[in-house]
């Protein structure tokens, strides 16, 4: 019956909406290639209307500015609830939208998506200002407010994650929301935005839109989002020395969600002289990845998200091809239908190479060749990006000299793309600003506001 009563339209106010214009676009599954269903398509006069009710909700004396910090963190539990009730029916939808296996969406995504909304709960009542000791007789405090209306934008990869990520620390904080869904994965999103109505959440907090005009959503100011631009081709690498776990850390570092991480760990850089026996184990590896039907409990890898990043990766292999990087294994389109590709390695691969330097973002590892340690960090860090990096190695000097040598926002040691809702997640140099997640999140969503007040004597 729940899922009878959600739709795809635009949700402004805590209704579904039609488009202004009337207009829809398909949405596609990239198993098949087939039309999934119909989206309604926003413009300028839509976002008008979100942002008007958005601010609107934001008003003084408004219920949701009224409400206690306490209350909103109530709601977020309660919406943690309700996407762990209905966690079949998300994880169904993300993969039939998106692509990936569903074991990945079922059990890590959603395991994410509730978490994020629980912890961002905890923080509602507990970000508080300080007390500051003043010169004279004054009485200083400070207090953090919300900063009001938020525009986000939310990526294609991991949808639900991505919406979790953003939605809950800003609603923990007080302000309210216009959301743009990516285009090419709006149901799960579309399916969360009718659990946050359930789960009571006031009218004209949570606006969501899908396809939108470039126009519509650049007309109207607010403030910055730290990390909105930060994700777009980042380059990662790994320094690495030994065997077992590790070549699978490595793999399992490019190769996951089919490459498509903005953390992805795009270059592998291998010591000399262990490199030929490292590309032959990551070649088999790479053999054995059971690609096919993302609901399939045991596939490994599912087709990329739609048409166009199908036809650009297979154009990168070519580039790489052409450039002289020797074609290991895959290069080519798996299966007669879908956006499926097979997990293609490169060795012989020099820095100045397109595939060296350009986000690929898909099931394709470059492997690099070093000798030592300097020189491997220099070549790592020359990148125009820095959104994580990994060293995989069994010397703990080796391990910290690299943590602080390295120009990245995370830097994991011994493991791969471990990210959780408690720790800053965020890049160097063109990766973003700001961060996601943890405490340092919240400080995008607040002002911090001092308060000094004029008292007749000091007491202390």
């Amino acid at each position: 019956e729940r899922e009878r009563r959600w739709k795809t339209g635009l949700f402004v106010n805590n209704e579904w909406q039609d488009a202004a214009s009337k207009k829809t676009f398909p949405t596609v599954s990239p198993a098949t290639g087939e039309v999934i269903g119909r989206v309604a398509e926003g413009d300028r006069a839509d976002v008008d209307r979100a942002v008007k009710a958005a601010r609107e909700a934001f008003r003084l004396g408004s219920p949701w500015r009224r409400m206690d910090a306490s209350e909103r963190g109530r709601l977020l539990n309660r919406l943690a609830d309700l996407v762990e009730r209905d966690r079949v029916y998300l994880a169904s939808l993300e993969t039939l939208d998106n692509g990936k296996p569903f074991q990945e969406s079922y059990a890590l995504d959603l395991d994410e998506v509730i978490k994020v909304y629980r912890y961002f709960a905890g923080w509602a009542d507990k970000w508080q200002g300080k007390t500051i000791p003043m010169d004279g007789e004054h009485f200083c405090f400070t207090r953090h407010e919300p900063v009001g209306l938020c525009g986000q934008i939310i990526p294609w990869n991991f949808p639900l994650v991505m919406q979790g990520w953003k939605l809950a620390p800003a609603l923990a904080t007080g302000n309210t929301v216009v959301m743009k869904v990516a285009e090419q994965t709006p149901l799960s999103a579309l399916y969360l935005a009718f659990l946050i109505k359930e789960a009571g959440f006031p009218p004209r907090g949570g606006e969501h839109h899908h396809r939108l005009r470039p126009n519509g959503w650049c007309s109207h100011r607010g403030p910055p989002d730290p990390e909105g631009a930060g994700w777009e081709e980042p380059q990662h690498r790994v320094g690495r020395r030994g065997h077992g776990p590790r070549r699978g850390a490595c793999h399992e570092a490019l190769f996951f969600n089919m490459g498509q991480c903005c953390c992805a760990g795009s270059r592998t850089f291998v010591e000399e002289s262990i490199y030929d026996e490292f590309l032959e184990r990551t070649v088999e590896k790479a053999k054995q990845r059971r690609v096919g039907n993302p609901f399939e409990l045991d596939t490994q890898q599912g087709p990329q998200v739609d048409k166009e990043q199908f036809e650009r990766i297979l154009s990168y292999i070519r580039l790489g091809q052409k450039e002289g990087a020797k074609l290991l294994c895959g290069g080519e389109r798996f299966g007669e239908r879908g956006f499926f590709i097979k997990p293609t390695v490169f060795g012989g691969v020099q820095d100045d190479m397109r595939i060296a330097r350009e986000e690929i973002f898909g099931p394709v590892q470059p492997l690099f060749k070093f000798k030592k340690m300097e020189e491997v960090i220099e070549r790592a860090n020359n990148t125009r990006y820095g959104l994580a990096a990994a060293v995989f190695t069994q010397d703990l000097d080796k391990a910290m000299y690299f943590t602080q040598a390295l120009q990245a926002g995370t830097v994991w040691v011994n493991t791969y793309n471990i990210v959780t809702c408690h720790t800053p997640f965020g890049g160097f140099k063109e990766s973003g600003n700001g961060r996601e997640l943890g405490e340092d999140r919240l400080k995008a969503y607040t002002e911090v506001k001092t308060v000094t007040i004029k008292i007749p004597q000091k007491n202390s």
